[in-house]
């Protein structure tokens, strides 16, 4: 039978013509795009952010297949400069003019904050993976707001509750100053309470110190057992190297590194770091699955190791993506609402779910620094597995005002 023409149109290329249409509504714009903003260039832009970053979304954009729902995915990057007010400007930009769908990494608390706020007034969803601030998903928590990997709360329950545990029952901190430094030294101080440990004494840092000598001092002299380290990145390296020259643990006091990463042991060295207890929210060498990823990413980013911020990156990825398909949209109130329902259940996230205040509850590890194995990447054990529900504050204690209660 003829197909019936419409004003010398056939029913068939209307309909084809239709089915295009409702694809092209079901995507914004022809194209999925994500938007990595990090640290390119200072300090949390090895381990963190940076380079690393990108080619862990890149690769799990190629692994998912380069589309979905038959449009292409697209990935841009920009630094912040670890300035809120340039992470901000970019963030508007990205939304306003380029039409990104969701933004990632944000290393660095106080552009996280800044930027997911912007950016959920716009709605548009972000996936915040760098920054620690517990407040992402507290006080500061906003609608399509997601905080995946790690936070304040969780570091310490691993780290200090090992630390307090041996004898560390007395702390002195040396501290970032801006708001993941002051979020992680007010966690921890909490968990040392709670074991019925004391906080002496603590000294703030400007943001990419080099000279940490009479932060050090001071702590030396406070008599504290133990100086915490509220800090990442290059800040965290500076200050354990230079201890190390001070004999400061040969003198008797602990080091506790709040947030490390296996890139920073890297750079100390196990004779620097041997011994030294951290946190973290993946190993590469934990499982079979987390080794072949290991492998796969070495070949795809030109032989660099993933620390655990670059496979969070990729498993966020993925579940950004998962989650857009399975809505039929990239709509954000309709992806979000995805992201809720999903079971997170990869080699990154063991048992993870992304609950109603934005946060990815999981599984986290207490590591310990050893003499390196087979692997020059291999520097630490593990020494206890955390599970999600007693390393991430409750619901009830997460302090999200979106929350019912």
């Amino acid at each position: 039978m003829k197909s019936k023409i419409y004003a010398g149109v056939s029913a068939a290329a209307l309909m084809l013509a239709a089915q295009g249409a409702l694809a092209q509504d079901a995507v914004s714009d022809g194209v999925v795009k994500i938007g990595v903003l990090g640290d390119m260039s200072g300090i949390y832009s090895t381990g963190f952010s940076g380079k690393g970053a990108v080619d862990a979304v890149k690769m799990a954009v190629r692994d998912f297949g380069g589309t979905v729902l038959g449009k292409p995915i697209e990935v841009i990057a920009a630094d912040h400069q670890n300035k809120a007010d340039v992470g901000s400007a970019t963030a508007r930009q990205w939304i306003d003019e380029d039409h990104v769908d969701m933004i990632t990494d944000l290393t660095n608390s106080a552009v996280g904050l800044a930027v997911q706020k912007l950016a959920s007034d716009k709605k548009v969803i972000t996936i915040n993976v760098g920054a620690a601030s517990s407040a992402l998903t507290g006080a500061d928590c906003t609608k399509y707001g997601i905080h995946y990997a790690y936070d304040t709360h969780a570091l310490p329950v691993g780290t200090a509750t090992a630390v307090v545990k041996e004898g560390g029952d007395s702390w002195y901190f040396i501290t970032a100053d801006y708001a993941f430094g002051h979020a992680l030294q007010k966690n921890t101080s909490e968990v040392i309470d709670s074991l019925g440990g004391t906080v002496v004494g603590s000294s703030d840092v400007p943001l990419g110190t080099s000279d940490f000598s009479s932060y050090l001092l001071q702590a030396q002299s406070s008599g504290a057992k133990v100086i915490g380290l509220a800090n990442a990145g290059q800040d965290t390296v500076n200050a354990i190297k230079q201890a190390h020259e001070f004999g400061i643990v040969e003198g008797g006091q602990q080091l506790a590194g709040m947030l490390v990463l296996i890139s920073d042991v890297k750079s100390l060295g196990t004779d620097v770091a041997k011994g030294l207890q951290f946190t973290s929210a993946w190993y590469w060498n934990q499982d079979d699955a987390s080794r072949k990823w290991k492998e796969e990413y070495e070949k795809f980013s030109g032989g660099e190791a993933p620390t655990f911020p670059h496979a969070a990156d990729y498993s966020l990825t993925m579940a950004y993506l998962n989650a857009i398909k399975a809505a039929g949209t990239d709509d954000p109130d309709k992806v979000r609402e995805q992201l809720g329902k999903a079971k997170i259940d990869d080699f990154f996230a063991k048992g993870g779910m992304i609950r109603e205040d934005g946060l990815l509850e999981h599984d986290m590890y207490l590591l310990k620094v050893k003499e390196g194995g087979t692997d020059p990447w291999d520097v630490a054990d593990v020494v206890r597995t955390i599970p999600g529900n007693e390393a991430y504050a409750s619901l009830a204690k997460g302090g999200c005002p979106l929350v019912n209660k």
